[in-house]
């Protein structure tokens, strides 16, 4: 597993996703750690002095009780709807600028953890502001959302990131609630400290941005299972397919060499899910193919079984269906 799979299954785990994780890279800002929420970076080789900067940021950032968002946006009412969005819980603060001038004296003179900025403001546009706050050293890590209601051309979105950690448009129905998620992303705002809203924000769009069209094989030869599974991967926007034993279950992968992941029972008659994982395990195309090991056992000793045969997790059954989701989240690859 390279670096950045370790920051995305970081990043979408409810128990680590607040924290900070700085990335050491031979290229600089890499987009992919960007939009999956990395803190911030350096570009290697790396100084002693780089080192200690980089940590003593991390310290600053860790000592802090609330952050504020600096939202850039001339509609009040606007400004009121996104502030209350955001804002909900005692460890965020929204500071609201109607201008880029105004936005900027801001940043000169206050500390902020993410900003939100609409491109269609009056004097210089959201554009203009977002390549000036870029242009300053101390503002390199500094996360940037695009919340706007402009029509985006090809080529200004291709401006736009090269600057912005996220651009969403306003007219999606979805809008409010990414934003509320990247924002609350970027603060690394701890799970048990987000509202309601953020929380199911999270959940809902994680689960739709990772495991939508992701197929996924089943191998169990108890067809109740297959159906309860099927149902609840199905809403999840996966594509399913199964077999009822563990060769069919090999024969089946070999004509699916795209499946993302494959569930599999243990306990089945003639070739078991040890076995039939070793063998899938032997296939040079599968050696790193998720596979989580479904069992009715509970016990350690088969937990270890199950990993030493070739599993990458473990699910006892019956397989509670919100644990399941949050298991292929953590596996399935972007």
């Amino acid at each position: 597993m390279d670096g950045w799979s370790v920051v995305s299954r970081l990043k979408r785990n409810p128990r680590t996703r607040h924290i900070p994780v700085h990335v050491i890279s031979v290229s600089d800002r890499h987009p992919r750690g960007v939009s999956m929420g990395a803190f911030s970076f350096l570009e290697k080789p790396v100084s002693r002095d780089a080192l200690d900067g980089a940590l003593t940021h991390i310290s600053h950032f860790l000592e802090r009780e609330v952050w504020r968002v600096l939202l850039v946006e001339d509609n009040q009412n606007e400004r009121n709807t996104v502030g209350e969005l955001i804002g909900e819980g005692d460890d965020v603060e929204v500071v609201a600028a109607p201008t880029a001038e105004e936005a900027l004296e801001i940043l000169s003179n206050q500390e902020v953890g993410c900003l939100v900025v609409d491109l269609l403001l009056p004097g210089e546009d959201g554009f203009q502001l977002i390549e000036r706050v870029r242009g300053q050293e101390r503002f390199v890590d500094l996360p940037i959302v695009v919340y706007t209601a402009k029509d985006l051309t090809m080529r200004e979105e291709t401006r736009l990131k090269k600057y912005a950690e996220s651009i969403i448009v306003k007219s999606s129905a979805s809008a409010p609630d990414r934003l509320l998620r990247e924002t609350s992303l970027f603060l690394h705002r701890a799970h048990e400290r987000l509202p309601d809203r953020a929380r199911a924000a999270f959940e809902t769009g994680e689960a739709q941005r990772v495991l939508q069209n992701k197929k996924v094989l089943i191998v169990d030869d108890d067809a109740r299972n297959i159906i309860a599974l099927t149902s609840i991967l199905e809403g999840q926007g996966m594509e399913v397919i199964y077999a009822e034993n563990g060769r069919a279950g090999i024969e089946l992968l070999s004509r699916n060499p795209d499946t993302d992941i494959v569930l599999m029972d243990i306990m089945m008659p003639e070739l078991d899910g040890y076995e039939t994982m070793k063998l899938i395990r032997r296939d040079t195309r599968f050696r790193q193919l998720p596979i989580i090991a479904l069992t009715a056992k509970a016990l350690k000793d088969d937990r270890e079984r199950c990993i030493q045969a070739g599993a990458s997790d473990y699910l006892p059954k019956p397989v509670d269906a919100d644990k399941l989701t949050e298991v292929l989240r953590l596996w399935v690859r972007d």
